[in-house]
């Protein structure tokens, strides 16, 4: 399969720490959200480091359609169903805030990016009742949008809302930018280290990695989809979802960004005038078999609807979900401000991202909190009211480990592809599934992800298969 559409970092890979360092905070996870907290710290006057543990902005960042968008499909409805209008309003006025914050940093580093018109529609009888429902919870939470105008498809569709002037950017070239404003104000960036643990005493945090150097710091901030650290229980707050997306060449795409309320879901967005990015095909990870299928149907789909194109670029990404809707930027564990996590943007990350690093950096600098901070908050009644969520979710985590006749250490004598035994996750043991598309073994458990020669690609897990 192909890489993801975006380019790669154009710097040689930045080395890992030698010997033993001290900073006022270390952030792990070199993408979109960890890169942003670590900038703002940094021209706060803090002494910072990012550590990655491949380089950065290659991984969820890196495989997103990277819409910076407010309007976001069915989201508003997914967080009405779960919270009261407060919130869902806090939850707007953060993303307006993150998206302001991120536009002028685009214009004053000159990144590349352009406007377009949001679009969220429905092809069925049944998914425009979805978009009337959006359309109500949005203008609840302080959202205006414009229903019933044409969002200019090739295919009928039954309705849709739209929010003007959004942002369409090249995550990769923004990653970059991210970088280099980082390291202009003192903070380094480590790629090729992976944390394997960390440990929290009266004075600061020892942050242990795959390198033999030793890293103290004040803070430690997560930024790595799932935290890595097991505290908190967050691999069971959290479910990890796969997404697909194929880059056609030789077609002219629409202007806008578009996303279906119906199933499967179908993403679009341009990426030059003959270039359309087209995604959807989701599925929790290690669930969904035949995911090379499932790239196979985007590419016929676009076809289908844009004619004549070539696919270009095959690829899919992960994203963490959350139980009730909203994302999380604060304390991994209550009342200890001294592990901080940001996750739970459910494909919206680059909004969700720059408002979680505008929190974590006043709780961090110590200012005062913006007032839309309790829709981030990690720890909240708002948790309490997805508790159902937690359980459903982690009754079907049950039912894999029971599926899978999970066990802990060695591997497991299972069938796994052309009749192999299939490995076990070394995160909590579960079975872990061949996935055809990626070439890697994936866990159907809490979203860990493995190479071939078993390389960690995806955490919790920390450590290897010993395959």
């Amino acid at each position: 399969m192909s890489h993801a559409f975006w380019g790669s970092p154009d710097t040689p890979a930045r080395p890992a720490p030698a010997g033993d360092s001290t900073y006022d905070v270390v952030v792990v996870g070199g993408g979109v959200s960890g890169l942003l907290a670590a900038v703002l710290l940094a021209r706060a006057g803090k002494s910072v480091a990012v550590l990655e543990a491949r380089r950065v902005g290659q991984g969820t960042t890196g495989h997103s359609t990277a819409k910076v968008s407010i309007l976001q499909g069915s989201r508003m409805s997914t967080i009405m169903d779960h919270h009261n209008s407060s919130l869902a309003r806090d939850y707007v006025e953060g993303n307006r805030e993150g998206q302001a914050w991120l536009r002028r940093f685009l214009e004053d580093n000159a990144v590349p990016h352009r406007t377009a018109t949001a679009w969220t529609y429905a092809t069925t009888d049944e998914g425009a009742v979805k978009v009337a429902e959006e359309a109500q919870a949005s203008q609840a939470a302080g959202l205006v949008v414009e229903r019933g105008a044409d969002p200019a498809l090739p295919f009928a569709v039954t309705d849709a809302i739209s929010l003007p002037d959004q942002v369409l950017i090249d995550p990769v070239q923004l990653v970059d930018a991210l970088v280099a404003e980082l390291e202009a104000h003192g903070g380094v960036v480590h790629e090729g280290t992976r944390l394997m643990g960390a440990e929290v005493d009266d004075h600061n945090v020892l942050v242990a990695t795959d390198a033999e150097a030793r890293v103290r710091a004040d803070r430690l901030v997560l930024a790595t989809g799932c935290p890595v650290l097991d505290r908190g229980g967050w691999f069971g707050r959290l479910t990890a979802h796969r997404s697909y997306a194929v880059a056609v060449r030789g077609v002219t795409p629409p202007d806008g960004m578009y996303l279906s309320v119906d199933s499967p879901t179908r993403s679009l967005r341009p990426a030059a005038d003959d270039v359309l990015l087209v995604g959807g095909n989701n599925h929790v990870t290690g669930r969904g078999p035949d995911e090379a299928g499932h790239l196979v149907d985007l590419a016929a789909w676009a076809d289908e609807h844009f004619p004549g194109g070539e696919v270009t670029h095959r690829w899919s990404a992960q994203d963490w979900h959350g139980p009730s809707g909203l994302p999380y930027a604060g304390a991994l564990v209550p009342h200890d401000e001294r592990v901080l996590v940001m996750t739970g943007y459910a494909k919206w990350g680059f909004t969700n991202a720059a408002a979680g690093a505008l929190v974590l950096s006043k709780r961090i600098l110590g200012g005062e909190l913006p007032p839309w901070e309790p829709a981030w908050s990690t720890w909240s009644a708002a948790d309490l009211r997805g508790l159902p969520d937690v359980l459903l979710a982690n009754a079907k985590v049950a039912a894999e480990m029971v599926a899978g006749h999970v066990t802990r250490g060695p591997l497991s004598k299972l069938t796994g592809r052309s009749g192999e035994s299939a490995p076990v996750c070394t995160h909590l043991g579960g079975r872990l599934r061949w996935n055809d598309a990626e070439q890697s073994w994936d866990c159907p458990l809490h979203g860990s992800r493995f190479a071939a020669d078993g390389s960690v690609l995806d955490g919790p897990a920390c450590k290897r298969l010993e395959l």
